[in-house]
């Protein structure tokens, strides 16, 4: 007899999960999935077209997950998968209690059930928790792969928001391509960076078709490289796993799920930030790995600024503008734009609070801890309407925007800006290049005229 199962997510491991494990097993019923952390992500449908139309010809509900015990009860369910990452061990623990008081199972599935092979060598990229800086780390990798002569595909940990059978396969070489995929503020902050460097990347739903797509890119591929999101584990198996860790939040890499998953199964692991962070918390990071995974590879980095116009600071009332993940579930209360404001002399920083409208101002009430900075947040046309409108409210002098992509070329801002960049710099040896000059060797990878030498 079937099993009625709830797949509890976020609009990205769950569709995962159930396309590696549950897609076409008649062992098991999927009767929902619930959403939580992403606005407006519930309410819709994961389609047949994706689910599979011999077994879920009508697709699978996505439902919010404050109403799982009465799902539980009213479906009859008999195991519920969590799915979904940067979660606390206590706020994991207190959703595994809702789900076994309601009489289900509570079930984590693992890499061996979900990960998927590639036929080329694959590169991971993942983090103990959202914000460390898994994407300047990935972006640092593709430069040394590219450097070497090589060609390099990376494939994005999902954030399908809109249609999700039109997002299936989605492939991004060039700027024009994030509105022709009506891509969100958060994709684009993780897609741009990437083709204006010169690479490819994709993204998607269906992350097998995905990775045959990015293999047989029409451009070439001789490396995938998997940039992570939040704290998840991979979707492909690894040949080189690569984790980051962040000394502004010391005792995360063994206290978040699945953080603490990356920092055990990394061969490298980056200690970024640690030009901005105390000896102390970079201690206790690093002392964390040491017990948890002895045998990885420890890489001291350093995320220096680069500030486009810093007299435009000095004195100044300052707007801070942040990336929106990593205030909100990444729990950050200190980015990019804060130090660079802080650092070029800005007066004060204005609190964007008693300003905020619509969406913006419900983020607020959700993440009460964000305190003076204002999260990019813009998962749909109200949310990015409402940020035009809290910037336009907000008393400054000036913007200081620590996004990844260009802001003002979504949101229209009538206040001076000042962009702020940011990407990984190692500090001492082992660096990134000799990590990579090995993987390089051992794939046999210099028959593409690339040399291993070069530094």
């Amino acid at each position: 007899m079937k099993r009625n199962v709830i797949i509890i997510g976020a609009a990205g491991r769950d569709f995962h999960n159930f396309n590696t494990f549950f897609r076409g097993n008649a062992l098991y019923n999927v009767v929902a999935f619930t959403a939580a952390q992403i606005p407006d992500i519930d309410g819709r449908k994961y389609p047949s077209e994706l689910a599979g139309a011999d077994l879920y010809p009508a697709g699978i509900p996505i439902m919010a997950e404050i109403n799982l015990p009465k799902l539980i009860k009213d479906l009859d369910v008999k195991d519920c998968v969590f799915a979904y990452s940067d979660v606390p061990y206590q706020r994991l623990m207190n959703i595994s209690s809702i789900v076994n008081a309601a009489g289900a199972n509570f079930i984590l599935l693992g890499p061996a059930e979900t990960m998927v092979k590639s036929t080329k060598p694959l590169i991971a990229i993942g983090a103990t928790r959202t914000g460390c800086g898994k994407s300047q780390t990935s972006r640092r990798v593709i430069e040394i792969l590219m450097e070497k002569g090589l060609k390099v595909v990376a494939v994005r940990h999902p954030m399908p928001y809109g249609d999700l059978v039109a997002q299936k396969v989605q492939r991004f070489a060039k700027v024009e391509d994030l509105a022709k995929h009506k891509c969100t503020i958060e994709e684009m902050e993780e897609y741009e960076p990437h083709v204006v460097r010169g690479n490819v990347i994709y993204s998607g739903v269906d992350y097998e078709a995905i990775l045959r797509a990015a293999e047989n890119d029409p451009d070439g591929c001789d490396v995938v490289l998997w940039d992570g999101g939040n704290n998840d584990f991979p979707f492909y198996k690894p040949d080189l796993m690569i984790g980051v860790a962040d000394p502004h939040r010391p005792g995360a890499e063994v206290s978040y799920y699945p953080g603490e998953v990356v920092a055990r199964m990394s061969d490298v692991i980056v200690i970024n930030k640690i030009d901005t962070a105390s000896f102390e918390n970079i201690q206790i990071v690093r002392d964390n790995i040491a017990k948890i995974n002895p045998n990885a590879i420890v890489i001291d980095g350093a995320s220096p600024l680069t500030v486009d116009n810093p007299a435009a600071i000095r004195g100044k009332r300052a707007l801070v503008i942040e990336d929106g993940p990593t205030l909100t579930h990444g729990e950050m209360r200190i980015g990019a734009g804060t130090v660079a404001a802080t650092k070029f002399g800005a007066a004060e920083l204005v609190d964007p609070r008693p300003y905020a409208v619509g969406k913006l101002a419900d983020t607020f009430r959700i993440y009460p801890n964000i305190g003076t900075l204002l999260p990019a947040m813009g998962y749909g046309d109200q949310q990015v309407k409402d940020l035009e409108a809290t910037i336009a409210n907000t008393p400054c002098d000036v913007v200081v925007i620590a996004t990844p992509i260009d802001l003002t070329r979504i949101v229209k801002i009538n206040k001076p800006c000042v962009k702020v960049g940011y990407d990984l710099q190692e500090i001492g040896h082992p660096d990134l290049n000799e990590v990579i000059d090995e993987f390089v060797e051992k794939h046999n990878l210099l028959k593409h005229g690339g040399c291993c030498c070069c530094k």
